[in-house]
């Protein structure tokens, strides 16, 4: 009987937990056919360096706690495997590492970067002679990965930024007479304006709100936006401006690029919404405020969508039995079978089409002038960010849990990264 490895990869979300919950609590319903669940310590590293978390330490209600709990319980990582070709080192000590604590089952929860690795050493029993069967569990705020309708993670942070989009208009809707006019609230999204378009969800036929949207698939036009913005505040008094960090302008650079990169050798990004706020400034002359919701965003399990609590938990869930009836390569993924009443299913998704594609916004979710959303967008997301799932509250906070992560004795030497 072989035992399970489960790492989390990636930026965290409100829910990412629910799916290690759901792979945790299933394979503890497999006593027959699955031994030990390791958990990795800061993602793939924990496999690599033998760092390895004893699950079966934690109580049922400490793992059952985790459906409730942001951020990843066991510790994330941004690294990127290379090829076999590239670094064949490293596969030679995930091999060691796996034979030596008899892991047969990996299962990896992350983004578009998780499933390339995953997907990769789902290759290990063809190109090393090494049985693993590699299961991708979706996660990401982004909701960029392909196939799949939505991405756990999502749901919450598209809740988190409509429900603040609402409120700090609001808010602002009340100075605006003598002071702030302008408000801009920079989301995540590096290529794919899927969060910042959740700002749009704001205002509907109830609340008629001025909100424009900065989408990173529209290329940044500073006239046809300043026109907008002047609108909107001629109309409303005031404006709301929901700005992806992933804007570009004409000369396709990032307008936040600040030379950096990060591990994945992506653009490290942040800081568009104060230079929005001072064109707007500039051109207009009236007072604003920005905000960058940062990790708030996909930090905020006490807004968490009850939506998509669930279908983190029932993709972590599905892995596991994914694995159990053979499956390799694979990532369970969510199908849309309708939006109202809204209902979906789980189907399997190879990772060969997965790994490295982006999911960008279609062309109809995004009106006509670039700064909005559509109805058809409307219909896809707001299903999305149903229902309410608190967490329990001690002393007026919510009560996270916080596992022991007791380590698994390690059988090998050292190995540096």
């Amino acid at each position: 009987m072989k035992n399970a490895f489960y790492a989390q990869s990636g930026g965290v979300t409100a829910v990412i937990n629910a799916s290690a919950c759901g792979v945790i609590e299933t394979a503890r319903r497999y006593p027959d056919r699955i031994g030990n669940l390791y958990a990795g310590r800061n993602g793939i590293i924990g496999a690599l360096t033998e760092d390895l978390i004893d699950t079966a330490q934690e109580p049922d209600e400490a793992i059952a706690a985790l459906c409730s709990t942001p951020s990843g319980a066991f510790g994330s990582c941004r690294y990127k495997l290379k090829s076999l070709e590239e670094n064949r080192r490293e596969y030679e000590r995930l091999i060691e590492v796996f034979k030596a604590h008899n892991i047969g089952y990996f299962f990896y929860n992350g983004g578009g970067d998780s499933a390339d690795t995953c997907h990769k050493i789902s290759q290990l029993s063809e190109k090393m002679g090494f049985p693993i069967q590699a299961i991708h569990v979706p996660k990401t705020v982004d909701n960029d990965l392909p196939i799949t309708d939505n991405c756990p993670g999502f749901g919450s942070v598209a809740k988190y930024i409509a429900v603040s989009t609402r409120e700090a208009s609001f808010d602002v809707a009340s100075m605006c007479k003598t002071s702030t006019k302008a408000f801009v609230l920079e989301v995540m999204g590096r290529h794919a304006g899927w969060i910042a378009a959740a700002g749009g969800l704001a205002a509907d036929a109830d609340h008629d709100l001025p909100i424009l949207i900065l989408f990173p698939e529209i290329v940044f036009d500073q006239a046809a936006f300043i026109v907008q913005v002047k609108a909107k505040i001629a109309q409303y008094g005031y404006c709301s401006v929901v700005v992806s960090e992933g804007v570009k302008g004409p000369d396709g650079k990032f307008l936040s690029d600040q030379g950096l990169r990060d591990a994945f050798g992506h653009a490290q990004l942040g800081g568009v919404a104060p230079v929005v706020a001072n064109i707007i400034r500039e051109e207009l002359g009236v007072k604003y405020h920005w905000a960058v919701a940062d990790y708030l965003q996909r930090a905020a399990r006490h807004i968490a969508s009850k939506t998509d609590v669930e279908q983190a938990y029932a993709l972590g869930k599905a892995a596991v039995e994914l694995a159990l009836e053979g499956r390799n390569a694979i990532m369970p993924a969510i199908v849309r079978t309708s939006d109202e009443p809204y209902a979906w299913e789980i189907t399997a998704a190879d990772l060969a089409d997965v790994a490295n594609v982006e999911k960008m916004m279609p062309e109809n979710f995004i009106t006509a002038d670039g700064f909005g959303i559509t109805d058809e967008c409307r219909r896809y997301l707001s299903p999305l960010i149903q229902g309410e799932d608190y967490p329990e509250y001690a002393n007026g906070l919510p009560n996270y849990v916080t596992l022991k992560n007791a380590a698994v004795p390690k059988k090998l030497g050292e190995f540096e990264l």
